[in-house]
């Protein structure tokens, strides 16, 4: 078995591959927008990308701490209950992640730096109290967080610093998030009723919430190519995103149609999670060839 030892602990801590997903995307973003990529500057497409990133693990930092007593049952090799990190050490490296978040977003513009400083606020309350108070809330308040990289993206790059239609027609996006984690929860319902968080599942039960999760998939398929529809982006967008909204949607009606397995509950959050690979490359084919 390897060692929990604090450097392996702190890689832990951090949730590298969740960079992607916040300032990854809300780099892309700003490269769709501008479909100019090489007229940002190393600088500010640095502090795009680690500002939000370091939020990002901030967030699931100050999550570690207060779950470490459900982690100890369901997770026992996460950083805390491993012995990785000590409570003193993790809470040191979110304060410190946080606050280095917020000075980075502070040099791009004001209005980056307050939707940082909301996702901020938000992460703490989501932590300290929404995750046990109601797991659905606790779901849709990260589908929210997620969104927020769409809008971070514009802020970051216009003068006057704005947030205008063109992000917010990609927000709805972040609605396939809240059907994600829900499918997790039905995954994970064993656990989550041994730590005694009050998740979807546990109260309406498996197949209700399959179809709950089926929702959001349909809605994010749906919308998904919205941008283009209200003439933010180009065509270019519209072949891998369509995908993806085929992919999605076949997803919702399986999740309905089908028997609500763990078998067919993994095998269709596969389906989604593998798919999420279109949305990033759908951006990037909109920043090269849709100027």
């Amino acid at each position: 078995m390897t060692p929990a030892t604090p450097a392996r602990g702190l890689i832990a801590l951090l949730r590298l591959p969740y960079w992607l997903m916040t300032g990854g995307l809300s780099v892309l973003t700003a490269f769709a927008i501008t479909k100019d990529p090489l007229s940002l500057s190393v600088q500010t497409v640095l502090l795009i990308f680690f500002s939000m990133a370091f939020i990002t693990s901030a967030g699931f930092a100050i999550n570690d701490y207060f779950d470490r007593e459900s982690d100890a049952v369901i997770k026992p090799k996460r950083p805390i209950p491993s012995g990785a990190l000590s409570l003193k050490q993790v809470m040191a490296v979110s304060g410190l992640l946080f606050a280095v978040g917020l000075v980075m977003a502070s040099f791009i513009n004001w209005l980056s730096f307050a939707i940082i400083a909301v996702d901020s606020l938000l992460l703490l309350v989501y932590s300290y109290m929404v995750k046990r108070k109601s797991g659905f809330v606790a779901n849709v308040l990260v589908g929210i967080l997620t969104g927020t990289a769409f809008m971070y993206g514009q802020a970051t790059i216009t003068t006057p610093a704005t947030v205008s239609l063109i992000s917010l027609s990609l927000y709805p996006i972040a609605f396939g998030t809240i059907g994600g984690n829900v499918l997790r929860d039905i995954l994970s319902v064993e656990g989550d009723s041994k730590t005694g968080y009050p998740t979807l599942p546990q109260k309406i039960g498996g197949a209700n919430s399959a179809k709950v999760a089926a929702l959001f998939f349909l809605l994010t398929g749906v919308l998904a190519p919205l941008p283009f529809f209200i003439g933010n982006f180009t065509v270019y967008y519209l072949p891998l995103i369509l995908l993806w909204s085929v992919l999605l949607i076949y997803a919702s009606i399986r999740l309905v149609t089908s028997a609500s397995t763990v078998q067919n509950v993994c095998k269709y959050e596969r389906i989604v999670t593998m798919s999420m690979i279109l949305l990033p490359l759908a951006l990037i084919v909109e920043a090269v060839l849709g100027g």
